[in-house]
């Protein structure tokens, strides 16, 4: 099962521990977690479920290219890390 961690500035908004879940595709992993906790899908994904353009999501330290189906691989060990883009000076 892929391990998904969530970033601690994502956290203060949301309860979302570090989880483990099956799935072979971003979209397929992160269903999973929504599954569980409802509450997370708006802050991760829009209405259309589309990634949200302050996100990012990295597969074993590997930013992910497909941000509107989600349809990057994910191994059956891998990592999904999900964390807010953060800018400013």
């Amino acid at each position: 099962m892929a391990e998904v961690v969530f970033t601690p500035n994502l956290k203060r908004h949301v309860e979302c521990p570090t989880v483990e879940v099956p799935g072979a595709t971003v979209r397929e992993v992160l269903d999973r977690v929504f599954a569980d906790n409802p509450r997370l899908r708006g802050y991760v994904v829009d209405e259309r479920g589309v990634l949200r353009k302050h996100m990012v999501v990295f597969i074993d330290g590997q930013q992910i290219v497909d941000r509107e189906r989600l349809s990057d691989a994910v191994g059956p060990r891998s990592e999904v890390y999900v964390m807010q883009a953060l800018s400013g000076g």
